[in-house]
């Protein structure tokens, strides 16, 4: 029984488009958790949303970063 090649479920032309989306919305919503730590008080932070909206900017910066990667020929 031949091996068969291991092959990405994205095709290879939108590593670049995705790139740029997920990086983009990492930072969009990078920006939107730092406006919202610098204009709310203290004691009307949530940290639910706090927690919600880092995890979201880390997931898509990690995935943003990874099809960047990928995109420039870095096989990771």
């Amino acid at each position: 029984m031949a091996p068969t090649p291991v092959t990405s479920p994205v095709p290879i032309q939108w590593y670049p488009m995705l790139s740029a989306l997920f990086l983009l919305v990492g930072l969009l919503v990078t920006a939107s958790f730092f406006i919202y730590e610098a204009t709310s008080s203290t004691r009307s932070r949530s940290l639910l949303k706090e927690v919600v909206s880092a995890a979201m900017a880390s997931t898509f910066l990690g995935f943003g970063s990874l099809f960047l990667l990928l995109a420039t020929g870095v096989y990771v």
